[in-house]
């Protein structure tokens, strides 16, 4: 069972259709690591351009999404309530294989460092276990 739904992810992040990236939180430690899931559909819009008779995820999708749940773990906490996570940098992101309708991502985010309102988190994104997407992510608080 989710730890968070879709609606209950809304309440934690400003993100709405058609930029919300995750449907559900399966596991969260507040402000240290959450696991969200993305099921990948043909409906998605961005795959009327991306790429027409050869849909792919984009990339840059795919590091927004973790940015959404590591956002999710560090706006949980009770002292972050109402705030808004941005990025701030992304650095090491390394693509392993393509994300396709179908797919269904499991999305990890482990926040590995916190200093004042600035963070940096290790994310990773598989498919069927395997590793698709890596970066490292560093966001403000604001």
């Amino acid at each position: 069972m989710a730890v968070y739904t879709t609606k209950e992810i809304m309440e934690i992040i400003p993100h709405r259709q058609p930029f919300l990236l995750i449907d559900t939180i399966e596991e969260l430690e507040p402000g240290k690591r959450a696991v969200g899931k993305k099921c990948v559909s043909m409906g998605e819009p961005y795959f009327g351009g991306h790429f027409p008779g050869n849909p792919v995820m984009p990339g840059v999708l795919l590091i927004e999404a973790l940015a959404q749940v590591g956002a999710v773990a560090m706006l949980d906490l009770p002292e972050m309530k109402g705030k808004t996570a941005y990025f701030a940098g992304i650095d090491k992101a390394r693509f392993r294989k393509k994300v396709v309708p179908g797919d269904v991502l499991m999305l990890e985010t482990e926040i590995v460092k916190v200093k004042g309102p600035i963070g940096v988190g290790k994310a990773q994104a598989f498919v069927e276990g395997k590793k698709v997407a890596e970066a490292e992510l560093t966001f403000a608080i604001g």
